[in-house]
């Protein structure tokens, strides 16, 4: 099978296709025969040498969602057939043509959605969903503020929020990100350039501050953050874009009994996923046959372009996904 391997730490140079075996599926899996995928920060990251695949997953071909259809089945697997077309997150290896999964990670393609569309859609909602609902709490008539709202995690996160009935004010450094936010519903648009970001949140606020954050940046935002939040406020940090590190100013998170939280999905044990994804499964995949939520994609690619791939999202032009087909 093709496949696109890091040869080594470093840019986009490092990024080979290479032929590697076709994988076999184990006790309790699917082989997937993967139509597109999606690119996400951690290949990147993984691509430099700073996150490393958990165990269990290749340690050099990166990619963590796909779509495709079922090849083959394994030992004592029940839940599929050959042919069934499937979407879903995974530790890595997504880019290649096969990938291996548990049976129960993968999730049924809504309707009649295209595997580019599809592919676009488990990182970005899962971790929004995860993040909103799970870890955060979010509830009707909360105000929620989504950091880096432009990203792909961002657009997932502003429309759940927008269908649970929340008022969301989102950031970005770009204005014309902004501007699409707006026409997916964004109630509060906020540049992120300035480093008075803080003050115009609170203009469209009001005094009452925000309930809940959903933070794809991280560094520095941290203090703007602890000001914003409402008493009994929750921030979940998301992503590392701005840096690993950020003074922390404790009087405020105990004046105002907030709740600080991290969160990572890549590295979670199996149960975890798989509890996730059927909950997933049930409560928000129809919402896609519907056409009440939507992927939103950028552009695609061809797997063949992947270092102008990577080039592109570390650029940061780009507005929801970018998903990579094998076409």
């Amino acid at each position: 099978m093709r496949a696109i391997v890091i040869t080594e730490p470093g840019g986009p140079d490092v990024l080979e296709q290479q032929d590697r075996p076709v994988p076999e599926a184990g006790l309790g899996q699917i082989r997937v025969r993967v139509h597109a995928s999606a690119l996400n920060r951690a290949d990147l990251l993984q691509r430099q040498g700073s996150y490393p695949a958990p165990a269990g997953w290749s340690p050099d071909i990166p990619g963590l969602e796909y779509s495709g259809e079922v090849e083959s089945v394994g030992a004592e697997s029940s839940m599929w057939r050959v042919g069934d077309r499937v979407m879903g997150i995974a530790g890595g290896g997504a880019h290649a043509e096969y990938l291996c999964v548990h049976e129960r990670e993968a999730l049924a393609i809504p309707g009649d959605l295209s595997y580019t569309d599809a592919a676009a859609i488990p990182e970005a909602f899962f971790t929004a969903y995860d993040a909103l609902f799970r870890q955060l709490n979010v509830r009707v008539g909360e105000r929620v503020l989504v950091h880096a709202v432009g990203s792909g995690v961002g657009t997932a996160a502003l429309q759940l929020a927008l269908l649970a009935g929340n008022t969301v004010f989102g950031t970005s450094r770009t204005p014309e990100k902004l501007a699409r936010s707006r026409e997916l519903g964004l109630h509060y648009a906020i540049e992120a350039g300035a480093d008075d970001w803080p003050a115009r949140v609170e203009q469209q606020a009001g005094p009452h501050g925000i309930h809940a954050i959903v933070d794809l940046v991280g560094g520095s935002y941290l203090t703007g953050n602890l000001r914003l939040l409402a008493p009994r406020g929750r921030l979940l940090i998301v992503g590392l874009t701005a840096g690993r590190s950020s003074a922390l100013d404790m009087g405020v998170v105990l004046g105002k009994r907030l709740q600080i939280m991290g969160t990572m999905l890549r590295s979670r044990p199996l149960e975890e996923k798989i509890a996730l994804a059927r909950e997933f499964s049930e409560r928000v995949t129809p919402l896609f046959s519907s056409g009440r939520l939507r992927p939103v994609i950028d552009r695609v690619c061809s797997f063949t372009d992947i270092r102008s791939a990577h080039e592109l999202m570390a650029s940061d032009v780009t507005f929801g996904k970018i998903v990579l087909t094998w076409s």
